[in-house]
């Protein structure tokens, strides 16, 4: 994500995986925000763009990983 979203990675996150769903429609999360106080939240790429203004000026921190949704795909990783 460009813009609103891009902000610094968060140190000891660890990498979002299919068993990380967004908070609002539960489809796979690609962005993990962190709240003030430790909360945090879970988006697909889809809701976080749509929410990133509004993200951005509340988060300590935002894990973003949508650009695996453009990386080629392994042959042996699609099971073939």
């Amino acid at each position: 994500m460009t813009g609103a979203m891009a902000a610094a990675p968060v140190a000891d996150a660890k990498p979002l995986s299919g068993h990380d769903l967004c908070d609002r429609c539960g489809a796979q999360a690609y962005v993990r925000v962190v709240l003030p106080g430790s909360g945090e939240l879970l988006f697909c790429a889809h809701h976080g763009r749509q929410h990133a203004d509004a993200l951005a000026k509340v988060a300590v921190e935002i894990q973003d990983e949508t650009d695996r949704l453009s990386r080629p795909q392994r042959a042996d990783a699609a099971g073939k």
